[in-house]
């Protein structure tokens, strides 16, 4: 399936990307349309079937972070690139990636509850973001069927979701109509490195020579992360998740707690997640699990205890050690960069985690908002695992 250039019989291109997900996807597009020039994306298995296609598809930049910092610029950042990437990937391939923008709900249902949210409210406002304090009962006007033991909620109301298997469908799609080369089904075993250059990769189907390469692997590029006096670890964290028929709730809002959550789609289905477990490579879906996120989703909805059960899934999440990505240009070898330690939030930080590599490969520098996620941090505290 590679098309790219070959020269005495070892391929060729000017950047390779390690990892079909939805960020190597995402900065294969935003590469191409910087005319990085020839581009090749390997994936070890099917492009966006790993953690990208198990996700709840939120876009919680406010929901899911706890104080005013780096990450959260990062995130409302990515965050408020959606709605040009929705429409600019409608009319690159014609797939609607359902982006929702009603907003997200957080709820209280216990004093600890009450402490975190207006904990999260006050830092919130004092930081300039939009949220909002709802009663229970505005809550439930909004959303009838969250249970009645609700206390209090917020509202983020720029908190979205997208469905992100589109999501991946789109990004793919418009990636090959820009001319990058996607291979699948192939692993990247070694990358190629001379007098502190990278060189390209070695993979099962052979050499590709290349000026540049991205690191996009999700919790399989560990075997890659080599900066250093020692690796840096990327640890899979499995996330199961359930899928229900919701269509008689007619559900609106991405709706938490501080244990569960539920997202509703707009073709009826009601995801209800998630679990953190650390399992190794371990993708079963499990009774426990399952049991654990029922009973956080029926604490949020009863009335999804009566819903039918129409799938159940899980995703390995891609973990560094402070639970932070790791963004940009190799510290020590040139011409090799990250893009890999998304954890939670590669959904959501998918669009600037393309748009900040592709400008630091084309510029040489690196954005300002990039530099807190670099490898330098590690070296700067001793860490590497």
């Amino acid at each position: 399936m590679l098309n790219v250039e070959e020269q005495k019989g070892v391929k060729t291109a000017d950047v390779v990307i390690v990892g079909g997900g939805v960020v190597g996807l995402a900065v294969a597009r935003a590469l191409a349309h910087a005319r990085a020039g020839r581009i090749a994306l390997v994936e070890r298995g099917q492009l966006g079937m790993e953690a990208s296609h198990a996700a709840g598809g939120m876009l919680a930049a406010q929901a899911e972070c706890d104080r005013a910092d780096a990450f959260l610029d990062l995130a409302c950042a990515s965050r408020d690139l959606y709605p040009a990437l929705a429409e600019a990937l409608l009319e690159e391939t014609g797939i609607n990636i359902e982006l929702e923008r009603t907003g997200t709900l957080y709820l209280s249902f216990t004093d600890e509850d009450e402490r975190e949210t207006s904990h999260r409210y006050e830092w919130q406002t004092a930081a300039g973001l939009a949220v909002e304090r709802l009663t229970a009962y505005e809550a439930r006007e909004l959303e009838p069927f969250i249970s009645q033991t609700l206390r209090s909620a917020l509202r983020f109301p720029l908190d979205w979701q997208v469905e992100n298997r589109r999501l991946v469908a789109a990004l793919a799609t418009s990636a090959a109509k820009l001319g990058v080369r996607l291979l699948t089904g192939t692993n990247v075993e070694s990358l190629l490195i001379e007098r502190g250059r990278v060189r390209g990769v070695e993979t099962s189907r052979g050499r590709i020579d290349a000026g540049a390469v991205v690191i996009a692997g999700g919790a399989w590029a560990s075997s890659l992360m080599t900066e250093g006096a020692g690796a840096i670890q990327i640890e899979p964290v499995r996330g199961q998740m359930l899928c229900f028929d919701a269509r008689a709730l007619a559900a609106r809002h991405v709706i938490y707690s501080p244990r569960g959550y539920l997202v509703p789609r707009m073709d009826g289905r009601l995801l209800a997640g998630s679990t953190t477990e650390r399992a190794g490579f371990d993708k079963r879906v499990t009774v426990e699990g399952a049991h654990t996120i029922l009973t956080h989703a029926l604490e949020i909805a009863p009335r999804v205890g009566r819903l039918s059960l129409v799938d159940a899934w899980s995703g390995l999440r891609p973990r560094v050690a402070d639970d932070l990505p790791v963004l940009g240009a190799s510290t020590q070898t040139r011409g090799l960069f990250y893009g890999v330690g998304h954890y939670r939030n590669g959904i959501l930080l998918a669009p600037i985690t393309g748009e900040l590599i592709a400008e630091e490969m084309m510029s040489g520098t690196a954005s300002p908002l990039m530099k807190p996620f670099t490898l330098e941090r590690f070296h700067h505290a001793g860490v590497h695992s």
